[in-house]
């Protein structure tokens, strides 16, 4: 065969595979130990080290891409700035990490290349991912113990249901982490479900102090409930830090080893 001459492909062959890869897969993600909603860098990190330790996990994303405001960084400039030693975590994934000499203990990195091995980290791990997925609800057994979350496809809850109504889903799973940042949307829906108190959101910037609280307070905040990340902020009311993504590195190793040693007890 030709190595630069294409197959010839079927049409139908593409679409066939396709559905039938994605159904098969598909049929295993009903059920996992973890479930990461929220694709940002703490819970790239989180899903990735989770499913390293062998836990069947699965990182539910409501974009169409994953990285969250990893992506672009500050201000639309494509740089980020990393507090130490968050930089090593990235380093041993290959991504580059370079000091700023006038400021101890700072790294910067190119945040596109960084989330990109984020991901392929997650993969590479095991874990598995459905984008374009939206948390409406929780499920919620006996006395209020979390087993898992009520999903639907993002596009079909933007149209609304007065134009597209779509039932959800239900993924179960033992435990769920919010990694969904300013929004702590699983954090919330406790709270709708008057299992929570009231969210309070972010503070104002103060780098050095949200960068401190948001790793020493990731933690079970609701049995099989964690939090890591910016929805740490949302839930205390703490500071946020912007575009200085050293703390949402370390609080999604944290909350990976927070939750091995909930489910190892189990």
């Amino acid at each position: 065969m030709d190595p630069l001459k294409p197959a010839p492909l079927r049409e139908r062959d593409i679409t066939r595979h396709i559905a039938r890869e994605f159904y098969k897969e598909f049929d295993q993600l009903i059920e996992s130990d973890v479930i990461v909603v929220g694709g940002g860098p703490s819970g790239l990190i989180c899903t990735r080290d989770l499913a390293s330790m062998g836990f069947r996990t699965l990182l539910l994303e409501q974009g169409l891409a994953l990285g969250g405001g990893f992506w672009s960084g500050g201000y639309l400039m494509n740089k980020a700035t990393l507090c130490e030693p968050a930089n090593e975590i990235l380093e041993s994934l290959g991504v580059p990490c370079k000091p700023i000499k006038e400021c101890s203990g700072m790294t910067m990195v190119d945040p596109p290349h960084a989330t990109a091995r984020l991901i392929a980290a997650a993969y590479e791990s095991g874990a598995k991912v459905l984008n374009l997925t939206k948390v409406l609800d929780l499920i919620l057994h006996d006395e209020g113990v979390l087993e898992g979350v009520v999903v639907n496809n993002t596009t079909a809850e933007m149209a609304g249901h007065d134009i597209i109504h779509v039932d959800p889903i239900a993924l179960e799973s033992k435990v769920v982490v919010d990694a969904t940042g300013h929004d702590a949307v699983v954090v919330n829906l406790l709270h709708r479900r008057n299992l929570f108190q009231k969210v309070p959101g972010n503070g104002a910037m103060w780098v050095a102090r949200s960068e401190a609280m948001v790793v020493e307070n990731t933690r079970e905040v609701y049995p099989n409930c964690f939090v890591t990340g910016l929805a740490v902020a949302a839930v205390d009311g703490s500071p946020r830090m912007g575009p200085a993504f050293g703390s949402m590195i370390l609080s999604g190793r944290r909350a990976a080893e927070l939750v091995r040693k909930k489910l190892k007890r189990e």
